[in-house]
């Protein structure tokens, strides 16, 4: 039977305390005791449906939790505050002293300064690959290794990986694999293929209004325990906790995600097969010179298409900057980090959300000075604003005259 997530999501019900159509806000950091026993049966993990203090989680967070676990298709699932505070834990959680991990090369700024600059202080090192190569993949493995870590698609430069291959690999060698989602949800189902672990930012398109931070690590039941356990869990003490009023506030966010996320994708193929059209170098997974085409179109669930992310290179920082101020002018957008909003956002990821790869290293796996990232937004007129982006560009030397003709 065919994996149909935003069902899985419709179906849940919750009610309010007194009735209401949304669940009621937890707004309590700590929780009152009948009994001294059950206080004692809860801090031992032993009283089901008890809550003790709001770190360790609350019933606004397991409702999102639910939802998302839902959405992934796992037994369950933790909601944390930041996509990093739920990637982190993980790796910490599945590693130690002397292990070693496998990662895609290209992988969030801030996943990739961790396990580049920070795990190697607590023995734990990390090699960067290919992760479109399965050889070169399996070539890493030591006898240390422990994860396997990629994107679904990654950031900036929307390499797919094959999550089928690399779990293929992950059950060969005994390892785990942990899937970053973030860029692509709904379209791509990591934990039906084959993932142990997937992990989103909640920030991006799955809340989608630009107004909280997020995490959520999606798994089986016995790791999330793991992940909560009050002696040595690592996203218990290390707490990354997400607070209630934000995760009933992506709960009812989500409830719009499938809607989104057509949209989304429905305007970036637009533009991306424009932007083609017009000469401009443009990298995205829908469209057929993308490397791996194919492959995004073996994992999807067609009915929310290749996604909201796509890049131009326009060659230089310099003309990239020119461009991306005056389409801020002019209202098409906005100059900023991160992805999801109902406004287009752009950026030039070298200088900004993957700075923290050395310039050396950024060249190695082509993430060029004059890459523009595209969260694209989700204008109903599209072609209005192709026409004014394609004004922009005119204007700045990106595309010749003679392009419009």
């Amino acid at each position: 039977m065919k994996f149909k997530p935003a069902n899985k999501i419709q179906d849940l019900q919750y009610f309010g305390e007194f009735g209401g159509v949304n669940p009621s806000i937890s707004d309590s950091s700590t929780y009152t005791f009948l009994s001294a026993k059950t206080m004692f049966d809860t801090f031992e993990g032993n009283a089901d449906g008890c809550y003790l203090y709001s770190r360790h989680t609350s019933p606004s967070n397991l409702y999102l939790g639910e939802a998302l676990a839902e959405m992934e298709g796992t037994e369950t699932a933790n909601v944390a505050g930041s996509g990093m505070g739920a990637i982190t834990p993980v790796l910490m959680q599945l590693c130690g002293a002397g292990d070693h991990i496998v990662s895609s090369r290209t992988i969030y700024g801030g996943t990739y300064a961790f396990l580049k600059n920070f795990t190697p202080k607590l023995n734990i090192n990390t090699t960067f690959v290919d992760i479109t190569k399965l050889d070169v993949v399996e070539n890493a493995i030591t006898e240390n290794t422990k994860v396997l870590y990629c994107e679904s698609v990654s950031n900036p430069l929307l390499e797919v990986a094959d999550i089928r291959g690399l779990a293929a690999l992950a059950k060969k060698y005994n390892l785990k694999l942990v899937v970053d989602n973030t860029f692509s949800p709904l379209s791509i189902a990591p934990a039906q293929l084959g993932a142990d672990v997937v992990v989103h930012s909640l920030t991006k398109f799955i809340n989608g209004s630009s107004d909280t931070v997020g995490g959520v690590v999606c798994g089986t039941q016995q790791f999330i325990d793991d992940l909560r356990n009050v002696n040595d869990g690592a996203c218990m003490l290390l707490g990354s906790t997400m607070d209630s009023l934000r995760a009933s506030s992506i709960l009812k966010n989500m409830r719009t995600l499938h809607i989104r996320m057509k949209q989304h994708s429905k305007n970036a193929m637009y533009l991306a097969q424009k932007f083609e059209a017009d000469g401009l170098k443009t990298v995205y997974p829908g469209l057929i010179s993308h490397p791996s085409h194919e492959l995004f179109s073996s994992m999807m669930n067609e009915e929310y298409g290749y996604g909201g992310m796509l890049t131009i290179d326009v060659g230089s920082l310099d003309k990239a900057n020119e461009l991306m101020e005056l389409m801020q002018n002019k209202n098409l957008g906005y100059l900023a980090v991160s992805l999801g909003f109902y406004k287009t956002l752009f950026s030039a990821p070298g200088s900004s959300t993957s700075s923290e790869i050395p310039e050396d290293e950024q060249a190695d796996m082509g993430l060029t000075d004059g890459l523009i990232r595209f969260s694209i937004g989700l204008d109903n007129d599209i072609e209005r604003t192709y026409e004014m982006m394609k004004s922009c560009m005119q204007q700045v030397g990106v595309l010749k005259e003679e392009s419009f003709v």
